[in-house]
């Protein structure tokens, strides 16, 4: 049992100004694993206040990007030492299998952070123009107090891809962790305070979605960073465009998957075991949407159906299971409405289904269907869990139309024996990103959606830029 009765505000542990508290369950065992307390309103005026002094008045904003980039290299150094304790802990708390904790939650976010220590030293601060009257010095400099508001599926990663590049900009940060997944952050608050980060840079408050709401209202904040569902994503951009914030909107997706004639299916199959199902299905990239031509349907659903009916379905801190629980009994309630609901559409399960493969947790058995039309709600809504659609096209030209056939546009992949049409295929998919025969999230180059999947861009230079403002200062020849 992780018992907490703090939370991080203004360098330290600081007493809640409620009484509340979020219990944390095991999805594996059903039982209560950890306590924090739930922030309140009062909390995070305490919070954002401690920020704006910091940003106002505090030493983070007026050291160079060097100087904050060693900081920031002192907190990467102690997470690469210790990744191992934050992957157990992130199985423990939402069911991630452990070895995708390791790669894909706790390595993926160290990555992240050390990607923007070493962007420091070459990134252009400034840069001097040739003005129409003179000379112009065009500076970047940080946009202020950050709310971070970040999801229960990656918690340390999305939190990271905001964290960062906020922190390097020389920004101050209110972070909010979902009620789902809280304890990750307390372990990094302690890793914070023990790399030297300045009092207030960095704020951290569980709370759920009513306190979550008033952060992002809150006067004092002059950037949202949210990572969530798409409907959340809607009311904030309406706040914030209310009050001219500054905001970032990563979101859902339907990504699609498209196996071309020429694939080589023992291949893709295998390379769609991470792309679709990574971390239990509870990832808004998985490609969830499989588009198999016609004269290879009936092989690609067998091999598929042999690849998912086979993984192995359990506890999630034993490094042998590929598939986990779902976060919580909703999510696997909703889920299973998933399955049910495609059965209704006049889809059929080729494996998988309705029953459970534990007794105890909040599992789902990994499913697909087969003989799914674009058009039903299986194919079109975030199903987040271990649902596959299989959707037959007639030729290439009818892949891309039901590739891009979706209120979404985040993920996708292409899966060929001809790399470099891949490439062109992918070039006409209207998605963030689109793999070719992988789909992988690069530290060096941009995340984020299209369409209904969000507003703006994570990783890469981009992602540091999201949290800068420029200035022209002009002057005579």
């Amino acid at each position: 049992m992780r018992e907490h009765d703090r939370l991080f505000i203004d360098g330290d542990w600081a007493a809640p100004a409620g009484t509340g508290t979020i219990e944390v369950v095991s999805p594996h065992t059903e039982e209560v694993v950890g306590r924090v307390p739930e922030g309140t309103e009062a909390d995070i005026d305490a919070a954002v206040a401690a920020a704006r002094r910091a940003f106002d008045h505090g030493p983070w904003p007026r050291m160079t990007p060097a100087e904050r980039a060693a900081i920031l290299g002192r907190l990467a150094a102690i997470y690469a030492e210790r990744q191992q304790e934050m992957a157990d802990l992130i199985t423990e708390e939402m069911g991630s299998p452990i070895l995708f904790s390791v790669f894909g939650q706790a390595a993926m976010a160290q990555m992240v952070l050390q990607y923007y220590v070493n962007l420091a030293d070459g990134y252009a601060w400034e840069d001097e123009r040739a003005g129409m009257l003179g000379p112009v010095t065009v500076t970047r400099e940080p946009v202020g107090v950050v709310a971070a508001i970040y999801p229960w599926n990656v918690p340390q990663f999305t939190l990271m891809l905001k964290l960062a590049p906020a922190l390097l900009a020389g920004c101050t940060v209110v972070a909010k962790p979902s009620p789902e997944a809280p304890l990750d952050a307390y372990v990094l608050a302690e890793w914070i305070k023990e790399a030297g980060v300045p009092e207030g840079v960095v704020n951290i408050v569980p709370a759920g979605r009513e306190v979550g709401a008033y952060l992002v209202a809150h006067l004092d904040v002059d950037k949202v960073a949210f990572t969530g569902s798409t409907a959340a994503g809607r009311r904030i951009g309406a706040v914030c465009g209310e009050n001219l914030r500054r905001v970032t909107l990563e979101l859902g997706g339907k990504s699609a998957a498209i196996i071309l004639e020429d694939a080589d299916l023992a291949a893709t199959v295998e390379g769609l075991k991470m792309a679709s199902l990574m971390n239990n299905g509870e990832a808004c990239a998985a490609q969830t949407r499989i588009l198999a031509p016609r004269s290879r349907y009936d092989e690609v659903a067998d091999a598929l159906a042999a690849m998912v009916g086979g993984l192995t379905v359990g506890d999630p801190a034993d490094y042998g299971t590929e598939i986990g629980p779902l976060v919580a009994r909703r999510q696997q309630d909703r889920v299973e409405n998933y399955i049910r609901i495609g059965q209704d559409e006049g889809a059929k399960i080729i494996t998988g289904g309705l029953n459970r493969p534990h007794d105890r947790g909040w599992y789902v058995a990994p499913t697909v269907f087969a003989g799914v039309r674009n058009d039903m709600r299986i194919a079109q809504e975030e199903i987040f869990g271990p649902v596959l659609a299989l959707i037959p096209y007639e030729d290439e030209d009818d892949a891309v139309r039901i590739a891009n056939d979706s209120a979404y546009g985040l993920g996708g992949s292409v899966w060929t024996a001809d790399v470099d049409h891949g490439v062109e295929v992918a070039r006409r998919i209207r998605t963030g990103s689109c793999g070719v025969n992988l789909y992988v999230l690069d530290p060096n180059t941009p995340f984020g959606g299209f369409k209904d999947s969000g507003l703006g861009r994570e990783l890469g230079p981009e992602g540091l830029e999201a949290y800068l403002e420029h200035k022209a200062i002009p002057r005579p020849s």
